[in-house]
């Protein structure tokens, strides 16, 4: 999506909305290690969405940004005190052997089958 600040025009690369949580969900993929201009980018992303683009009845949007290489020591002294909810994460450029997957999937499954976490 694209968002016009004053007489500046950004690009937004994912916008999703999480039913679950009733908001949107703001992303951001970045080829790199993240940097506190990132952060500065995905609070704005955030500030406009919550502004222009919340409706009613909505929580307030959530930014994400994906970045090839995260800096643990900048995400948690910049985001843990953001008035706006931004996590940041790494990705991976390919997927990890065939049984370290598994492994994962079944530890999700695990996860994801304790009680509370999902209703059927």
């Amino acid at each position: 999506m694209r968002l016009r600040v004053g007489d500046e025009w950004y690009r937004v690369d994912l916008v999703l909305f999480n039913r679950r949580l009733k908001c949107l969900v703001i992303i951001d993929l970045k080829i790199g290690k993240l940097t506190h201009a990132d952060i500065g980018q995905m609070l704005l992303y955030t500030g406009y969405a919550d502004r222009h683009w919340r409706e009613a009845g909505e929580n307030p949007p959530i930014g994400l940004i994906l970045c090839e290489q995260k800096n643990d020591a900048l995400a948690r002294y910049t985001l843990e005190s953001l008035p706006n909810k931004i996590l940041a994460s790494e990705y991976k450029m390919t997927l990890p052997d065939e049984e370290v997957l598994a492994k994962e999937i079944v530890k999700a499954k695990r996860l994801l089958s304790a009680p509370g976490i999902i209703e059927k």
